[in-house]
């Protein structure tokens, strides 16, 4: 029996296709073009054109959507960050285990967006989590020379972040708007930051970043320790914003949004968070910050290469081998003439011509009266201001307004810095607080050595660590620093100012080992807290 066919309406079709006979059932060759119709369905050649270029029904879109989306996702879950685990105990036995290979059960990636070498604080950091026995990826630009404790220590691994591209330096010399540069160099941070804290750094526990700066810093640590399983301490050293308005002013939109967003980021993400100040630990407890996470002032102290140096041969063997002091050594240990110390970063936080303008009040008196030694000033530091005044140092000289008073410039390791402060008669310390609440670590660094020091006092939190005329004095303007020198440095100056050596060899008698252990070994749960549970969460 015949099948039943449809029935196919035909016209036209073009020569040499086959096509069903109704009659027959077969597919026959015809010599004309037939176009035919199945149904509703359009069979034609324009009709298999349409379908396969062009015309695609919402549901194929959607369905092509659906794949899209699904293969970016598989994508994304297969490259994200490894997260952290914390270790399960492993099984016994009968082979002994070998402890080196045990991985720490602490691990901390230390993060600073700035150059490694130049923020102690965060070395320091390093070097305690490593002495308690927790495994350290230090994460940064390595722009000069480490800690010695960070380099060979088995324990503290060093990841360098990518400088951003040399392109964008050149192009802020030749006058590109900070607008422009400034976004650019933000997206190199967001990408270089990822890439290494998510890829690059094995997973940790705990991520401690350095704030300022905080952008893009706290928003990419955020994402990092979410994907990752990490908690987050923020250590504020600072504020971010009130650095960027010393040099666009309050007022700028940049400066406003930076605010806002050191506001939120503080507020939300962090586990717990170390300051630098009693200070500061008040002002991010309340608006417009309100941080709700757990708060715990953490001093800075000196580390224990800062040491008095008494013995006067070991001050004069010293001396007579630093090239910056070799010719004054014999003056310096006789008392003939004064050491005084400076370390500034030569950048608007510390205005030198404060120090400049005293040291040239200095010269005058010292002229006028004959009695005032000599002063052997170091300044040591980097930073985008020192030619600048190196040349109008050379001018006061050519003019004779420094007469009496050397000024040189000095890059030391870290331990000649801490033998020259301690060989040292007088510290000066030019740092203004952007934020009110800081306090400068070269500070902290003088008092170890024993060294008095007179700083700029216009802020709140100075009274922190100096205490007037106990262990050091404050000025607000260079006249002020003008008549301390004369004061300190003159015949009359050598009581107040052993009273002053005294009390701060005190002050610097607490170590930062000491300090740490008592505060950050404890959140981090290298120490046991007061009721018996490591850590803070």
């Amino acid at each position: 029996m015949a099948a039943d066919w449809p029935t196919l309406s035909l016209t036209s079709f073009p020569a040499g296709v086959r096509q069903f006979d109704n009659s027959t059932g077969k597919a026959v060759d015809r010599g004309r073009t037939l176009p035919y119709h199945f149904g509703s369905l359009d069979l034609s050649l324009a009709g298999h054109v349409n379908i396969l270029l062009g015309r695609p029904s919402m549901l194929q879109l959607l369905l092509a959507l659906v794949l899209v989306a699904s293969t970016a996702l598989t994508t994304l879950l297969l490259c994200l960050p490894l997260q952290y685990r914390r270790g399960s105990p492993r099984r016994a036995t009968d082979k002994p285990l070998d402890a080196s290979k045990l991985e720490p059960e602490i691990s901390v990636q230390v993060l600073v967006l700035g150059d490694i070498g130049r923020s102690p604080r965060m070395q320091y950091h390093a070097i305690s989590i490593a002495k308690h026995g927790g495994r350290v990826d230090v994460i940064g630009y390595q722009e000069s020379a480490l800690h010695p404790g960070l380099v060979d220590n088995p324990l503290i691994a060093i990841v360098p972040l990518a400088p951003p591209p040399s392109i964008l330096s050149l192009a802020q010399k030749c006058g590109v708007p900070f607008i422009i540069i400034g976004p650019l160099k933000v997206l190199w941070q967001i990408w270089t930051l990822f890439h290494v804290l998510g890829y690059k750094a094995k997973p940790s526990r705990w991520l401690l970043v350095q704030n300022p700066p905080s952008i893009p810093t706290l928003a990419i640590s955020l994402v990092i320790c979410f994907l990752r399983n990490t908690h987050l301490i923020i250590d504020w050293h600072n504020y971010g914003w009130t650095i960027l308005s010393g040099t666009r002013g309050s007022s700028h939109p940049l400066v406003k949004i930076s605010k806002r967003y050191e506001e939120v980021f503080g507020r939300y993400a962090s586990t717990a968070n170390f300051t630098v100040t009693d200070a500061m630990a008040r002002q991010l407890m309340n608006p417009p910050y309100s941080i709700r996470s757990q708060i715990f002032t953490l001093h800075d102290r000196p580390a224990e290469v800062f040491q008095p140096i008494t013995d006067a041969k070991e001050r004069q063997i010293f001396l007579s081998n630093l090239p910056d002091t070799a010719l004054e050594a014999k003056n310096i240990i006789a008392g003939k003439t004064k050491l005084l110390v400076s370390s500034t970063s030569w950048s608007p936080d510390e205005d030198f011509s404060l120090l400049l303008s005293a040291l040239e009040t200095y010269s005058a008196r010292r002229s006028q009266t004959g009695s005032l030694p000599p002063i052997h000033a170091i300044i040591t530091g980097k930073g985008p201001q020192k030619e600048l005044y190196f040349r109008r140092i050379d001018k006061l000289k050519a003019d004779g307004k420094l007469e009496g008073v050397t000024i040189l410039s000095a890059w030391l390791t870290t331990g000649d810095y801490a033998k020259l402060l301690a060989c040292a008669d007088l510290g000066v310390c030019l740092h203004m607080s952007s934020s009110g609440v800081d306090l400068p670590m070269k500070v902290v660094d003088m008092f170890g050595a024993g060294l008095p020091v007179v700083g700029y006092s216009g802020y709140e939190s100075w009274g922190e660590l100096v205490k007037e005329g106990a262990n050091g004095r404050g000025f607000e303007t260079s006249e002020r620093l003008g008549e301390l020198l004369v004061e300190l440095l003159g015949k009359g100056g050598e009581k107040d100012l052993g009273v002053l050596r005294e009390g701060a060899r005190r002050e610097g008698s607490r170590r930062w080992d000491q300090e740490w252990d008592g505060t950050a070994a404890k959140v981090l749960g290298l120490i046991n807290s007061g009721d018996g549970k490591p850590g803070c969460c």
